[in-house]
């Protein structure tokens, strides 16, 4: 496997959310925001309130940033970018985060549904390939209400889950038919790492039944005849020092679950945040480790997806 090997079937467009039950789909999603149980922490707090609960967020949602962004996957980020939009706040609490000030300190405003649908139709006018959800997990009722209120102003392009991988299974399922492509962490293959590093507990069998539930919904990556990704599944998975991630166990569930699955490995560690101060976490990842976990990948089979260069 190298960093543009890939044997993806091809679709020519991707779903355009025409006769999808959106109200039906927020009225249960609104629902679920007053005894939160949005996401697998099911805080039961009442989001509308204001911000509380394990995502310390409340009604509106809240954004760091949207623009378009290059540094996706080849078949995310294309030619063009991808249309990403960074939410704020995150239910993990992983001592690594690259992003902390966005999913930790919280940084970012917030915004109406309304002016969301607006930002998902100008990064389509700029040119976005997708628009890229990162960190969506704790507004999926207010995306689905700012996409059902871009389609009938002629948003087209698709929609990327760009998450964390700790999502719910019942929430999952009311994204059936609006979200084109998942983009799922699985960042351990055991539970004590997770509650160590993250603070979730029981990471595993959540994280695996979400993952299973995405490729049930979207299946195999697609991607049209310019090699631009347009439905189906892409698994992210960032090599920890030490082998703190489990990362065996991580890749052989994948393989179990679709040989085809792309993965991208990523050798992107480095101590930050609070890991400086974790003498297990405090050094960048070693170019022999990651090639082992590279050989782990080609002796399983997973042959599609993409690896980093390592320093």
């Amino acid at each position: 496997m190298n960093e543009h090997s890939s044997v993806m079937q091809q679709s020519s467009h991707p779903s355009y959310l025409y006769g999808v039950d959106f109200g039906r789909r927020i009225g249960v999603l609104n629902a679920m925001l007053t005894g939160c149980t949005i996401c697998p922490f099911h805080c039961g707090v009442d989001r509308r309130r204001g911000p509380d609960g394990r995502c310390r967020s409340g009604i509106l949602p809240k954004i760091a940033s949207w623009n378009l962004h290059h540094g996706e996957e080849p078949p995310i980020s294309g030619i063009r970018g991808s249309g990403t939009i960074f939410f704020s706040g995150c239910s993990f609490r992983c001592v690594f985060c690259q992003n902390y000030p966005i999913s930790q300190m919280g940084h970012g405003n917030e915004i109406t549904v309304a002016e969301l649908a607006y930002r998902m139709l100008l990064l389509q006018q700029k040119g976005a390939h997708n628009i890229n959800l990162v960190t969506p997990t704790h507004f999926v009722p207010q995306i689905v209400e700012a996409v059902a209120a871009a389609v009938p102003r002629g948003l087209r392009i698709p929609l990327v889950y760009n998450s964390n991988g700790y999502d719910d299974v019942e929430t999952l399922k009311l994204l059936e038919g609006i979200v084109d492509i998942y983009l799922p962490d699985m960042k351990y293959g055991d539970d004590s790492n997770a509650e160590h590093y993250s603070g979730v507990s029981g990471y595993v069998e959540k994280n695996r039944a979400a993952v299973t539930e995405m490729y049930r919904q979207v299946g195999e990556l697609r991607v049209d005849e310019h090699g631009i990704a347009k439905k189906g599944l892409i698994i992210r998975h960032l090599v920890l020092p030490g082998n703190r991630a489990n990362t065996q166990q991580v890749l052989e569930f994948i393989a179990l679950l679709s040989p085809s699955i792309p993965v991208s490995l990523m050798s992107q560690y480095f101590p930050a945040y609070r890991a400086h101060a974790i003498p297990e976490l405090k050094r960048k990842l070693l170019s022999e480790e990651y090639e082992h976990v590279q050989d782990i990948l080609d002796r399983l089979g997973l042959g599609n997806g993409w690896i980093q260069p390592i320093d």
